[in-house]
């Protein structure tokens, strides 16, 4: 079961990123209900080899392109965001101090900071692109304008699949001319 997992969550990230087209270094954010991937409901049956199996799908492809992943916690840290050391040093993004588990924190953002060289929580991030794994609600963490990506992959698991990507906004009114 948990193969499957990496398996899908891999396919949908490997399509959202030809989709985003997102450059160095820029951010990719992940919501995750382990609980919704297994049938459960959020918050309430936490699944920590479900939330590996996402991130193993996941963090090896964002690396290889050189774009950091931002894993967004759980209510229990205020939707916290655990990333990389380098990505909150670049973006000036200021340190909080928590370690997630998966009861606080949730089990995605506990298997991203184990699973990060150097992690580090921060309060809030403006992501470049991002899939919401379970209704986890990650726009809060996106920058403005978000646009919604359908994807073909529907589902991981049981949870429901939204993605996002994001464009700078529009200015200029009618006579304006954009790419």
């Amino acid at each position: 079961m948990y193969e499957h997992i990496k398996e899908q969550a891999r396919l949908a990230a490997e399509e959202l990123l030809d989709l985003a087209v997102l450059e160095k270094n820029q951010i990719f954010i992940i919501g995750c209900s382990s609980s919704e991937i297994t049938g459960g409901k959020i918050g309430k049956a936490s699944v920590y080899e479900a939330a590996q199996a996402v991130f193993d799908g996941i963090y090896p492809l964002l690396k290889e392109k050189n774009i950091f992943l931002a894993a967004q916690c759980c209510e229990h840290l205020n939707r916290a965001i655990i990333t990389e050391k380098n990505a909150a040093i670049l973006y000036g993004l200021e340190p909080v101090s928590v370690i997630p588990y998966p009861h606080a924190g949730g089990s995605f953002a506990t298997a991203a900071y184990r699973g990060f060289e150097n992690p580090v929580a921060v309060e809030k991030i403006a992501a470049h692109a991002g899939m919401d794994i379970g209704d986890t609600l990650i726009g809060m963490h996106l920058k403005p304008v978000a646009v919604p990506v359908r994807l073909t992959l529907k589902k991981i698991g049981e949870a429901n699949l939204v993605a996002a990507r994001t464009r700078p906004k529009y200015i200029g009114g009618e006579r304006a001319k954009y790419e």
